[in-house]
């Protein structure tokens, strides 16, 4: 067994061509980017890449096929240069057969083949197949069901956030009252929550959880990430991972303290202030949008008694004070990636780079130590 550092939810913002596929990503956001990202400055061993569906992203991957940059694996998924395992996946906005609110899903799959097919039944139920994150017109059960017809993992995505979620908007208490309980592989948390806080739902319990950091730039790759214990990185094995089986299983989750979430706690919808309700403190505005923290609370129905892998508060280096793109500059040119700067750096070896105070704040950050000021509304929390 070896571990393996690993962000499954990363979009693609243009395609090869410089057409538009998650309107709001970075152009620099393409296949051929992310994979090089992933490998330097991040230091990840696996990625999940979202919006594979679309048809000249599936171009993109049959050319680095071709060209043996991309080498597709007898278990699933493909090798970049030798050190990064690409997972192929999709996005998509869903809705219950009750009619209840839009929720986004993720599915993924193992080869050029199974995601081709998959482009291709869904292109009938989308408006644009090129595009992200489009709604399906189609039952989200029948989705289940194909994606497993193609031997795919499914996922709930970003489960508690406010808007477009499964609990956010999809369900008024039950997961059941929308997917099918059986067809779920695992379950997204997303920034504003983590195992703690998710454990409080029972029917969680059956579950294992997922972070990943829904990048819509380069720069945002990593900021959420877990780390897998696996036989081989190959889709099987993580396929396996979510199941606890053969000894594959994930060992960390690493996520912002879910106070720095965009949506932790309720904000007023006119002047993003902290919501006390029933009206406005600070504007007078009868409208809020519920934060993460509220909505768990709302759905808590069991204490939290299960032993999971640790959920380790990290704060990306993008997020410590005084850590600018220079100076993060030279500690990549002496450790080599990110993910050796967050979890293999002494304190001593980082003086060496940089002053003393920001030595002592990315160990802190490793220690989930900082202190932070909660977000919500959509806008960010801070780093005290």
């Amino acid at each position: 067994m070896n571990q393996y550092f690993a962000d499954l939810h990363i979009h693609i913002g243009r395609t090869m061509f410089g057409k538009p596929v998650k309107i709001t990503g970075s152009k620099t956001l393409t296949l051929t980017n992310i994979l090089k990202s992933a490998k330097f400055p991040k230091g990840l061993q696996i990625v999940g890449v979202i919006d594979c569906q679309s048809p000249e992203v599936l171009v993109e991957m049959k050319q680095l096929i071709e060209d043996e940059v991309l080498v597709p694996l007898d278990d699933g998924g493909f090798l970049y240069e030798n050190e990064v395992t690409f997972i192929p996946g999709v996005e998509i906005e869903v809705m219950g057969e009750n009619h209840k609110g839009l929720f986004h899903v993720l599915a993924y799959f193992p080869t050029y083949e199974t995601i081709s097919q998959f482009s291709e039944w869904l292109q009938q139920r989308v408006t644009n197949i090129h595009l992200s994150t489009q709604r399906m017109y189609e039952d989200v059960k029948v989705l289940q069901e194909k994606v497993k017809s193609l031997n795919g993992l499914f996922i709930p995505a970003h489960v508690f956030t406010p808007f477009k979620s499964l609990y956010g908007k999809a369900v008024e208490q039950s997961l059941e009252e929308v997917l099918n309980p059986e067809k779920i592989d695992a379950v997204e948390l997303g920034l504003s929550s983590d195992t703690d806080m998710a454990l409080n739902i029972k029917e969680l319990h059956h579950y294992t959880f997922l972070t990943n950091s829904d990048a819509h730039s380069l720069q945002k790759i990593a900021r959420e990430y877990q780390k897998f214990e696996l036989e081989a990185p190959t889709f099987l094995n993580i396929g396996k991972a979510l199941r606890n089986e053969d000894g594959n299983k994930i060992v960390a989750n690493y996520g912002l303290n879910p106070l720095l979430g965009k949506y932790y706690q309720s904000t007023c919808a006119k002047c993003l202030q902290k919501w006390e309700g029933p009206v406005c403190a600070h504007c007078g505005s009868e409208k809020f949008t519920k934060g993460v923290s509220v909505r768990i609370q709302e759905l808590a129905n069991t204490k939290n008694i299960q032993t999971r892998p640790p959920y380790i508060h990290q704060i990306p280096l993008e997020f410590i004070p005084g850590l600018g793109k220079k100076t993060i500059g030279k500690l990549l040119d002496y450790f080599g990636t990110e993910m050796n700067i967050l979890h293999k750096a002494t304190e001593e070896q980082l003086t060496a780079i940089v002053k003393p105070p920001l030595a002592k704040a990315i160990i802190a950050s490793r220690e989930g130590k900082l202190t932070v000021a909660a977000g919500g509304g959509g806008k960010y929390g801070k780093i005290k």
